[in-house]
């Protein structure tokens, strides 16, 4: 009988999520780049759309909504802001307050075509229910393992 162990080890790689999900990150980001180019990366893009989905919410907000850590969402801010892409506002509570600037929402607006053009190129070759099955069970997937995070996200 063999152990659990060694019957782990007998799973191909190909046939292991953690491997999958690190190729499908790798093409994903690609595919990103390619298709957008590379003044913005995948997570300042993911930081912008939330400031225009939450105008005004404060940084370590923002790095819950993004399942980022604060420390990490606080460089791409700062970042975000020497592009003139958003502000951040020092709060009397000590925080700060982020918006984008209307560089920022223009400059979104440009991405929208690029980024249905990467939606297509990335979920193209599925049928319509497959892709609706792989979104659905890909965020039911990072939404039980959520709390394994580094960064867990919080809305």
């Amino acid at each position: 009988m063999q152990s659990q162990d060694s019957n782990t080890a007998e799973i191909s790689l190909n046939d292991q999520p953690g491997h999958l999900i690190r190729r499908a990150h790798q093409i994903s980001v690609s595919v990103f780049y390619e298709t957008l180019g590379r003044e913005v990366t995948p997570v300042q893009y993911a930081v912008m759309r939330t400031l225009q989905d939450n105008p005004g919410i404060d940084q370590v907000t923002l790095a819950q909504q993004v399942a980022l850590d604060t420390s990490s969402t606080a460089d791409i801010a700062v970042r975000l802001e020497g592009k003139g892409w958003i502000t951040r506002k020092l709060l009397a509570r000590g925080q700060r307050e982020l918006r984008l600037t209307a560089e920022g929402e223009e400059l979104l607006a440009k991405m929208v075509p690029g980024m249905q053009q990467m939606q297509n190129a990335l979920l193209g070759m599925l049928s319509d229910s497959e892709r609706e099955a792989f979104i659905q069970l890909l965020s039911k997937f990072v939404t039980v393992n959520n709390e394994r995070s580094r960064a867990p996200m919080r809305t």
